[in-house]
């Protein structure tokens, strides 16, 4: 800490530059501080330092460390207090661009496994940015000194030590997230593909909000016919709506919250903060939402189960576009996501292409299907799940032709779900649609496609360009890659991830020979043994504000890489 000291009070006034020799290690009393990299503008990205408190010292109990749901967990609730002590122990810019300011990626809703906390065996490490205060482009020493003898310490203090924090709302973490992974085991012994607890809440604030709707909002209450209980580890008793494998299908009239249902469910593949309202609303973790996406470019994805028979006798089992359709797009997110293995697909006929959904009987009559190359996924639904035992969850308030292919139809009224399968198979029977059989004998093949290193170009000029640009675009090489329509993709930390996940694998996996899928699978499980931090360019110092995305949007962001390459003559079928 002396040498701190000294070194800050030497280069006080100096040019931004003196900074530099900061990188190194400093012993305070209570922790140890790694400057790991230091930025060279006060504009420029922000410095990375890690605090390290050793287990001993901040002697956090060991029954909130006795499995890993435990422990992200807690490490969510730690980053979440460090941030509060960066909020009340500074915040303030002193002087040039972002001088003065700690930051931390302490995350939204979602309990999200980070970077930006760890905690092993020996310690617990906090990773923050700083902008290192400057006066134009010339060091305030003095500035610097009380951030890094007197904020930084109060912060460390406040959040890494059990003895300072609450210890109730530690626990509180640590338990519930336990809790969460116990309904998902559950939900496959189970076969159910969602659960939603009985007096959750919900409606969001807005629509760019995530936090609960506090006046108005109706808690949801389980129909009977579906409610299942279960003894959570620490929670104790719960019920609530266990949806089942299958087709099912969400009806109800506008604004009745069949789409806030879908979206409950979508999101249901992270867990939730305690107070969030959906902490207990869980989904199989692989669901995958899927949408009609104009405009994006597509790579030799076999999409003939839906598509074939187009005009100039153009490729569907291995089709590719710089510009698909609303239609052969949806049809391409589909098979995309069987390719990742997912087991749960998420539709709403607002985000979906009308002539991919339905093909009623009177259209049927006046274009042929020799003449429609189209096949309508109510044709194909049901094989999914009997050829694939793939299931869907579907909202539909414009057709009552689905209610002939839904295993259970749920209608929203008010906000409270019925059902009301029974009735809509009566009225099925009553009313016949008269429409004709499209969907053939069976799903069709899943293939699985090898990606050529070729495509993965992460250079522009004489640079690597790997990075992230908020939420909804990765910038790799000389490309931008638009994420915007993976809506269960929640954090800018997984963007970001995301970007150095691809830059990773395309330099130690991809080899001309294995699958996207079977590239991913390795990648993760290297992450699972190794952590997150594995992929960072910062690996062993500082590595980065990384949250892990799932497979499924890592996967969807490769196949939106408009400069990917796929073997046109090798893909590998699924089982």
């Amino acid at each position: 800490m002396d040498k701190l000291i000294r070194f800050l009070k030497r280069i006080d006034g100096k040019g931004y530059k003196a900074y530099k020799d900061l990188t190194g290690v400093y012993y305070f009393p209570d922790f140890t501080l790694f400057v790991d990299y230091v930025q060279g503008d006060p504009f420029a990205p922000p410095s990375r330092l890690r605090a390290r408190v050793s287990r001993e010292k901040a002697a956090f109990p060991g029954e909130l460390l006795i499995n890993k749901s435990r422990r992200i967990g807690l490490q969510d609730y730690l980053i979440r207090q460090a941030a509060r002590e960066i909020g009340k122990n500074a915040g303030e810019v002193r002087g040039t661009g972002k001088s003065g300011l700690f930051y931390i990626d302490s995350g939204g809703q979602e309990i999200l496994e980070r970077t930006a906390l760890v905690i092993n065996s020996a310690y617990v490490e906090l990773r923050l940015s700083v902008g290192l205060p400057a006066a134009g482009r010339r060091v305030t020493g003095q500035s610097a000194l009380v951030m890094f003898t007197g904020e930084l310490p109060k912060i460390i203090h406040g959040s890494l030590f059990y003895k300072n924090i609450d210890a109730g709302r530690a626990a509180a973490f640590a338990r519930l997230k336990e809790d969460q992974h116990f309904i998902r085991e559950e939900l496959a012994r189970r076969k159910l593909v969602s659960f939603v607890a009985e007096g959750s809440v919900l409606p969001r604030e807005s629509g760019i909000s995530q936090k609960p709707l506090r006046e108005r909002a109706i808690p949801f209450k389980s129909p009977a016919g579906l409610t299942v209980e279960m003894e959570l580890p620490n929670h104790g008793y719960i019920k609530g709506m266990g949806v089942p494998e299958g087709v099912t299908l969400i009806v109800g009239g506008g604004y009745h919250g069949k789409s806030t249902l879908l979206r409950a469910i979508e999101r249901g593949v992270y867990d939730h903060i305690p107070g969030d309202g959906r902490e207990f609303v869980l989904t199989c973790r692989d669901a995958v939402k899927i949408r009609a996406e104009d405009g994006r470019r597509i790579e030799k994805v076999d999409i003939s189960p839906f598509i074939s028979n187009l005009p100039f006798a153009k490729e569907t089992s291995a089709f590719s576009t710089e510009d698909a359709s609303g239609s052969t797009s949806q049809a391409a997110n589909i098979v995309e996501a069987l390719e990742t293995g997912t087991k749960l697909l998420l539709l709403d006929e607002d985000t979906s292409a009308t002539n991919f959904m339905i093909r009623d009987a009177r259209m049927q009559s006046l274009v042929t299907k020799d003449k429609e190359p189209i096949t309508p996924f109510v044709d194909k639904v049901r094989q999914l799940y009997r050829d694939r035992g793939v299931s869907t969850v579907l909202v539909m308030g414009g057709s009552g032709d689905y209610f002939d292919v839904a295993d259970l139809v749920i209608m929203m009224e008010e906000y409270r779900p019925l059902i009301v399968t029974d009735k809509a198979k009566q009225l099925a029977g009553e009313n016949p649609t008269n429409r004709r059989w499209e969907g053939g004998r069976a799903f069709g093949e899943i293939k699985r496609r090898i990606p050529l290193k070729q495509g993965f170009r992460p250079e522009r000029g004489n640079k690597i360009k790997v990075d992230a640009k908020g939420p909804d675009t990765v910038v790799f090489g000389s490309n931008a890659i638009n994420l915007s329509y993976l809506e269960q993709l929640v954090d800018t930390s997984q963007t970001r991830a995301i970007a150095g996940l691809i830059y990773y694998l395309s330099r130690h996996y991809i080899d001309n020979r294995s699958t996207l899928f079977q590239v991913l699978q390795a990648v993760y499980s290297e992450i699972e043994e190794k952590g997150l931090d594995v992929i960072s360019p910062f690996y062993g110092k500082h590595p980065g504000d990384y949250a892990l995305p799932r497979l499924q949007e890592t996967a969807g962001a490769i196949n939106r890489l408009r400069t990917l390459t796929i073997n046109s003559t090798t893909t590998c079928s699924v089982n």
